[in-house]
């Protein structure tokens, strides 16, 4: 697999002497990619009705953009290693750039959903290779401040984009969600292109084509069948079958290919399986990625489709997840380390389930605040997670193994935020209906009681405007009880988790991944 060590170590040393501008504009590279996971959120009801997309359909914006920087990820050590670090900079951020013009562009869902895989995949290298670059024009002595910087400016992504992306909606239109990427994009550009010196790649890693494409086509075809699935009402379509063919074909590819391959010669190093704190990591890391994100895209369509919040209210209510999230890991990379690991984890997952019973219980007459403590809650309860997480997956993890280990991690928590926005999603519109059913079924013209009601008298059931808005009020107590529903699985899956740590082995002292490691790649 590809890896970022592939670059040359210290090849930018001499851009010292322009240190700030190259730590302007790397950072607003990090900014622009952290900012847009979340930052479409917000405006998801607004494109919605711009696009003629369905609820369960204008997720795709969401899960394609995830899913292609997912997979473009591992590919940054390998294009790094093949073109430059400048090089491939640049043109991930030129086609990042673009593909946001693009998006802002759109006139349907087809062209916003292949503008946002195009955005994911130049987007991918932008988080690893800044990361890069501020430990190469950073001395040893100060990589723990660069890190510290550079994890500020991956965390206030998801602070900012809700708000960001209310703002910009509700003041302007959804299209400048993307739009605004622009001018910083720009900017960044510049800095990079003026004040980096371009370096020949190394061109010393071999890349597992076979094994990256099958993975690649599984996890696209994966994807697809859970976001067209409940619209194509699942097997009874042939497009569904055609895609979970495809996806147990090329992924039963994938697994023979790494199995006969040479150890670490195929995309995956099948010897990241033999250690138990590291495959422990890798689905715990799956599981947060499905709880955090899932969890982020209901509540911004049901703020506003249920509660009727405008974009920016809505945007404002779910930023204090992000603010929980960086209090956390500024508190824990103090205590990593000096407190057993799995202490921490538990914590951290118990804080995290706690949010979610707390969202099990919303119901249409809360108040923001009813929104902003849960939210903070469990950011902050996440935020114990990560570093800890990280440095317990990696700890016994020989060195040799930590690059593919990292991309591996990274793509399995972009998956798990893919396949819980989907599945969420899917699960929601579904019980949305049996719901709906359920509550109509003694509501006609059969059923004189209700006519003569003091509620069939309040809304004027006997005319058709009456009826209409009785329809409309069993709809939105539907969708409340599914999305309570949706609530209610991610409690489940973050319980579940819990007794799952006990796995895990602590690492000797020797061993312990320095917090400022952990967190960084917890960052990625």
């Amino acid at each position: 697999m590809s890896t970022l060590a592939a670059e040359d170590s210290g090849s930018i040393h001499g851009e010292a002497g322009h240190r700030g501008m190259i730590t302007i504009s790397v950072m607003l590279a990090t900014i622009i990619q952290a900012i847009d996971g979340t930052i479409a959120n917000v405006a998801l009801p607004h494109m919605q009705g711009s696009l003629s997309a369905s609820l369960d359909q204008i997720t795709w914006v969401l899960t394609s953009y995830i899913v292609a920087a997912g997979i473009a990820t591992p590919l940054a050590g390998w294009l790094t290693d093949r073109f430059g670090l400048k090089q491939v900079l640049l043109f991930s951020i030129a086609g990042f750039t673009i593909a946001s013009v693009l998006c802002g562009i759109s006139e349907s869902l087809t062209q916003i959903v292949i503008a946002r895989l195009l955005q994911g995949f130049f987007g991918a290298a932008l988080v690893p290779l800044s990361q890069a670059v501020m430990l190469d024009i950073y001395p040893p002595g100060k990589h723990g401040s660069a890190m510290a910087m550079w994890g500020v400016g991956v965390m206030i992504g998801p602070i900012m984009g809700p708000a960001l992306g209310g703002y910009l909606t509700e003041n302007f239109d959804w299209r400048w969600v993307f739009f605004i990427n622009v001018p910083i994009g720009a900017f960044a550009f510049y800095g990079i292109g003026r004040y980096i010196r371009a370096h020949p790649g190394a061109r010393r890693v071999v890349f597992d084509v076979f094994g990256f494409t099958t993975l690649a086509i599984a996890i696209a075809t994966l994807q697809l069948f859970l976001d067209r699935g409940e619209q194509n009402d699942w097997f009874s379509s042939g497009e569904t079958w055609l895609e979970g063919a495809a996806f147990l074909i090329s992924f039963s590819y994938f697994l023979l290919h790494t199995r006969l391959s040479p150890a670490g010669k195929s995309f995956f190093d099948r010897r990241l399986l033999h250690n138990p704190n590291y495959v422990s990591g890798i689905i715990m890391i799956f599981i947060i990625g499905m709880v955090l994100f899932a969890t982020r895209a209901l509540l911004a369509t049901m703020l506003q489709n249920l509660f009727g919040y405008p974009a920016s209210l809505a945007g404002l209510v779910m930023a204090p997840s992000g603010i929980g999230t960086m209090i956390a890991m500024l508190i824990v990379g103090r205590l990593t380390g000096r407190v057993d690991i799995r202490i921490l984890l538990t914590v951290g997952f118990a804080i995290t389930a706690v949010s979610c019973y707390q969202m099990i219980h919303y119901d249409l007459t809360m108040t923001p605040s009813s929104v902003v403590w849960p939210g903070l809650l469990q950011g902050f309860g996440l935020g114990i997670v990560f570093v800890p997480l990280t440095a317990a997956s990696f700890a016994t993890l020989s060195p040799e193994l930590r690059a593919d280990g990292t991309a591996i991690f990274s793509l399995m928590r972009n998956l798990g935020s893919a396949i819980g926005i989907a599945a969420t999603q899917a699960i929601l519109v579904r019980n949305t209906q049996i719901v709906h059913a359920g509550l109509v079924e003694n509501m006609s013209r059969a059923n004189g009681s209700l006519f003569s009601s003091p509620l069939g008298s309040t809304l004027g059931l006997q005319n058709l405007a009456g009826v209409a808005a009785l329809n409309e009020e069993v709809t939105r107590q539907s969708a409340m009880i599914a999305y309570l529903d949706d609530f209610r699985l991610l409690f489940v899956l973050t319980l579940m988790v819990i007794p799952a740590l006990m796995l895990l082995r602590p690492a000797k002292k020797t061993q312990t991944l320095p917090a400022a490691e952990a967190e960084a790649i917890a960052l990625e």
